[in-house]
């Protein structure tokens, strides 16, 4: 099948089956064609709770898919490559940061949303990289223990000096091997371009930024803005895709290595397959666990996140 005739297939079997798709912006270009919804990993667990779909798919990396179910834990959610991890997410486990814990007992434990399950049960509030200010300022705690990206967390401590914050040494292996040099090089052979950086770069990437944010943060700003070049500091595919939507202006990457091999691991064949019933997984998590896990999200919109 073409591209397109497979596309047209998957728009029927996601209809006959009851099926809401969401892909996180770091999907191919194809893959965001045939979702419901597209965005960052929160912002899409939000989407599918209120959407009236029986199932779902996540294109993204587990634990995505592990947090829709736990704000949807009535529909079937899937997750549409088994093999889809993220390494940040999965670095630090729950029985060494309930060690840690008990070494700085005074320490709200901030989780980035880009953790697994476990992880979240143990954390007193969650935050995404476009909320993580603004929940490290509305806690009442002023002791922070801020897990698992060093970055991020530099970023957000440099943001809010009235807390003193704890920082680990974890974080996003793709965003994290590139340092000033890679921004500088990129800068130099695009002078008159804006540099879009996330907080999952490394302080000495993006203390060169033109603006900081989220995925869905630099695609906004990119759109808005009345400049016409852009250099962008985060994966690969949001050069794409803003090609697509901004095609009078012009997307350079940082680096042609800024790829995440886990996000591009899913391809269109996986979600359907996973459509037909013969690929994918089911997201199966108990309800304790589930309960325990959510109490962190459910304080993030507590806070305003």
């Amino acid at each position: 099948m073409t591209v397109r005739e497979l596309q047209d297939e998957i728009f029927k079997l996601k209809r006959d089956t009851d099926t809401c798709i969401l892909a996180h912006s770091y999907m191919s270009e194809a893959i965001c064609e045939i979702a419901d919804f597209v965005g960052d990993s929160y912002a899409l667990s939000l989407k599918a709770k209120t959407a009236p779909n029986k199932n779902v798919i996540m294109c993204g990396v587990r634990f995505m898919a592990e947090t829709v179910k736990m704000l949807s834990p009535d529909k079937r959610v899937y997750l549409a490559n088994p093999a889809a991890g993220c390494p940040m997410a999965e670095q630090m486990d729950r029985d060494v940061i309930s060690e840690v814990k008990k070494m700085f007992p005074d320490y709200a434990v901030v989780a980035y949303i880009n953790t697994t399950t476990a992880l979240k049960t143990i954390a007193d509030v969650c935050v995404t990289s476009s909320s993580a200010v603004k929940i490290c300022k509305a806690i009442p705690e002023k002791n922070i223990l801020f897990i698992p990206d060093i970055n991020l967390g530099t970023y957000v401590k440099n943001q809010v000096p009235e807390k003193n914050f704890k920082l680990l040494s974890g974080g996003c292996p793709t965003h994290a091997k590139f340092d000033e040099e890679d921004a500088l090089a990129a800068k130099k052979a695009h002078p008159n371009a804006l540099f879009l950086v996330h907080p999952e770069c490394r302080p000495s990437v993006v203390k060169h930024a033109d603006y900081i944010g989220s995925t869905s943060g630099i695609m906004d700003y990119a759109k808005r803005a009345d400049a016409k070049e852009f250099i962008i500091g985060t994966e690969n595919s949001i050069v794409e895709h803003l090609q697509h939507a901004c095609p009078d202006k012009k997307f350079y990457p940082m680096s042609m290595d800024l790829v995440c091999h886990n996000m591009k691991v899913t391809t269109l064949y996986d979600v359907y397959n996973c459509l037909k019933g013969e690929g994918g997984e089911e997201i199966v998590m108990d309800e304790e666990t589930r309960l325990a896990a959510v109490k962190c999200i459910n304080k993030m919109i507590e806070y305003g996140g």
